[in-house]
Order: structure tokens, then sequence, then C-alpha cells
């Protein structure tokens, strides 16, 4: 029997576009920034999830990780990710020279000090496999709250150091559905102050 050639082209192709589901997961968290004033803190990924038996392993996007109220964002990476930076293995953030400094000790980073962590007890975690509890251990501390002067004057302050991580809940939805959405800031806490 033969099979008329469009039949052949079109098989293959139904084949890998539909094997990934595609998911949003977020979590939001009440917390207190560097100086001690409560904030809301979001953490904002995506996930490819592909069928045990499909040669490609689950994808996910990098974490961002945001604090109400300033402009610093966050970037957890995995190994997985050419950009993760020298700071360590499993999730997380490395420090910037000038931006950060070490809670614990007070020195500025130079750069290889992980500034934030994801399930720091898990060594070769990867973002693609977090489930729904996670601990956030974050490391450093702004090295100033603020950029710039008057009209200019930005934000740099997050979420606040501390030797235990916080523990957080992340939500997981179909991407696109309503549920996938997370939570906007409100800015008005911020044009309080």
């Amino acid at each position: 029997m033969r099979f008329p050639v469009h039949v052949l082209l079109v098989v293959p192709l139904v084949m890998v576009s539909g094997c990934a589901s595609y998911y949003s997961h977020y979590a939001v968290f009440p917390a207190e920034n560097s100086v001690g004033e409560p904030r809301q803190v979001k953490l904002t990924w995506e996930t490819a999830d592909y069928p045990e038996w499909w040669f490609m392993g689950d994808k996910a996007t990098s974490i961002r990780l945001e604090t109400q109220c300033s402009k610093r964002v966050w970037r957890l990476r995995d190994s997985s990710d050419e950009e993760a930076g020298v700071c360590g293995d499993g999730i997380r953030a490395c420090g910037e020279p000038r931006l950060d400094i070490v809670a614990d000790n007070g020195a500025p980073v130079t750069g290889s000090e992980r500034c934030v962590a994801l399930n720091p007890s898990v060594q070769n975690g990867r973002i693609s496999g977090l489930g729904e509890k996670l601990k956030l251990l974050v490391s450093c501390r702004p090295a100033t709250t603020s950029v710039g002067q008057g009209d200019e004057k930005r934000n740099f302050d997050y979420i606040r150091a501390s030797s235990v991580p916080y523990t957080v809940y992340a939500r997981k939805a179909p991407r696109g559905s309503f549920r996938a959405k997370a939570p906007e800031f409100d800015d008005s806490v911020c044009d309080a102050e």
C-alpha cells in the first residue's frame, strides 16, 4: 500500500509538535526587604514537560525573583544554563560586584558568591524538577538600596538576607490559562513612601 507524500510529511510534524505540556509557575509571599520594610516577593518561571518515552528531557526558563517596589530582578539558573555563573551548583544566582555584599561578613561580592539559592541542600537541582514546596536562601544584601538622585532615583533593594531559608509554595498552571498569570504588585505602596 502506498501513502500519499503529504501524509508521510504530516505525521512526523504532528508527533513532534504535540509532545510537551507547557506550564507557568509562580509564588508570591510576604517578606521584608533589607531595610525592614514589608514587601511582596514574587518568583516566576515556565517549564516544558515531555513524556517519559520522548527523547528530550524537560526544559525550564530561568526563575525571575522580584521584590515589590524594587527595580532589581534576580535570575536564578541551574547548571544546564550556560549563563548560570560560577558561584556553585544547584539553582542559584551569583552576586554582582558593586551591587551586592555578603550578608554574614560584610564583604563586597567578587562574582563567585552565591547570593540567592533555591532548595540549597539539593546539589544538582534543576528548575524543571521543582515541586510546589521550595526553600529560598538569600545570602547577600544590596550595597546600596537606591541608585540615582531626585526624579531619577530608583530602588534596588531586595528581600532580606537570612541564614534560614524562606519556605515558599509555588503554583503550577497550564501556560495561557487564567490561573497561569502571577498577581501584579500593588505599586501604591511604593508611591506612598
